[in-house]
C-alpha cells in the first residue's frame, strides 16, 4: 500500500468512490470510524457490528473468557488458582477476562479510569486498583483497554520475578515492548517459538517477567481464537450488514443494524444450545406496548 500511495496518492480516494458502505467489528475500529466522521473524514456508509448485543457480548465477553486462559495455559502451562492476576480494563472483554480468571480461581485486580466500569468491578467482588501498585502483587498481567501505554517499561522492571504479561486488547502497543526491548542491560530469552511465542526478559537486578505473543493478542499468538459458536454470533451479523449495506441507500455516516436484526442473530443460535422461546400472549403484547415478534427492547436498553 505504501509503494501504491507512492505511485498514486490519489488511488485510495478514487476507490473509495466506488465503495458502498462499510462494516466493522472491532472496538478500535469502531472508534476510527466515528472519529472520522466527525472530522468529516468518511468517505463512504458505515455500519457498527462492534455494538451489536450479539457481537459485543458474545466476542468480547464470552469469547475472551473462553480464549484467554486457554492462551495462557497453551503458552506457560502454569496452574492459575491462588495466583493474583490484574485485568487492566474492565469494558466487556476485560469482563470477559476477569471472569476467565476468576473461573481458574484466580484473585483478580482492576485497573480502570472509567468510574462506571470501576463500580461495576467493585460489585463483581473485584479489588480496584491502579497497576502500580498492583506491582509488588500481582503475578499475571492482562490489558483489555483498546489504549496505548497501559503496561510501561518501568512498570515491567518492577513487577515480581517471574511475572506473566499479556495482551488480548488491541495492538501490541498497549505493552510498552519497545521500550522493553531497549531497556539497559535487560536480557531476552525464547522459551517458545513463533507457534506459541512466549519470551522471558531478565533485568539487570535478576528478575525477570514472561511476555506472551510478543505482547500481540494472546488468544491469537498462543491459541486459536474465540470458539467458532461464539464468531457465528459476530460474521452472521457481518452477514447482514454486508446484505443491508447492498440493498440499501445510505448516506455518509456511521449506522447500527436495528434491534430486530440483533434479536434474530440470536434467534437463529438458540436451537444449537436447546433453548426453547416463551411467546407472549396477544393480551400480554398489548399490555407491554410490544410486539408479539419483537423488537423487545429499546434501542437504549442495556443489556
Amino acid at each position: 500500500m505504501k509503494e501504491t500511495f507512492q505511485e498514486d496518492n490519489n488511488k485510495w480516494t478514487k476507490v473509495a468512490k466506488e465503495v458502498k458502505g462499510v462494516s466493522e467489528e472491532t472496538t478500535t475500529g469502531v472508534h476510527r470510524l466515528y472519529q472520522m466522521m466527525e472530522k468529516k473524514e468518511l468517505l463512504f456508509p458505515a455500519i457498527n457490528v462492534n455494538d451489536s448485543v450479539t457481537k459485543s457480548k458474545f466476542d468480547n465477553v464470552y469469547g475472551c473468557r473462553h480464549s484467554l486462559v486457554d492462551g495462557i495455559k497453551r503458552a506457560m502451562d502454569v496452574l492459575m488458582s491462588g495466583k493474583v492476576a490484574m485485568v487492566c480494563g474492565f469494558g466487556d472483554v476485560g469482563k470477559g477476562s476477569a471472569e476467565s480468571l476468576s473461573n481458574e480461581k484466580a484473585r483478580i485486580m482492576v485497573s480502570e479510569i472509567d468510574p462506571i466500569c470501576a463500580l461495576q468491578a467493585c460489585m463483581a467482588g473485584y479489588t480496584v486498583t491502579t497497576v502500580e501498585d498492583a506491582l509488588s502483587t500481582a503475578d499475571i498481567y492482562v490489558t483489555t483497554t483498546g489504549n496505548k501505554d497501559i503496561i510501561t517499561a518501568e512498570h515491567m522492571s518492577k513487577m515480581k520475578d517471574q511475572a506473566i504479561v499479556c495482551n488480548i486488547g488491541h495492538f501490541d502497543n498497549e505493552i510498552q515492548v519497545a521500550e522493553l526491548e531497549n531497556w539497559p542491560g535487560i536480557k531476552k530469552e525464547e522459551i517458545k517459538g513463533s507457534e506459541c511465542p512466549v519470551d522471558r526478559y531478565t533485568f539487570p537486578d535478576g528478575h525477570s517477567i514472561y511476555l506472551l505473543a510478543a505482547g500481540r493478542l494472546i488468544n491469537l499468538g498462543c491459541s486459536t481464537g474465540h470458539p467458532s459458536f461464539v464468531m457465528s454470533n459476530s460474521f452472521t451479523n457481518q452477514v447482514l450488514a454486508q446484505l443491508d449495506l447492498w440493498q440499501k441507500e445510505h448516506e455518509i455516516g456511521v449506522f447500527m443494524l436495528p434491534k430486530e436484526l440483533d434479536e434474530e442473530v440470536a434467534r437463529l443460535h438458540l436451537s444449537k444450545l436447546g433453548a426453547k422461546l416463551t411467546k407472549m400472549t396477544p393480551e400480554q403484547s398489548a399490555y407491554l406496548g410490544v410486539k408479539v415478534e419483537g423488537p423487545y427492547k429499546p434501542e437504549h436498553y442495556r443489556y
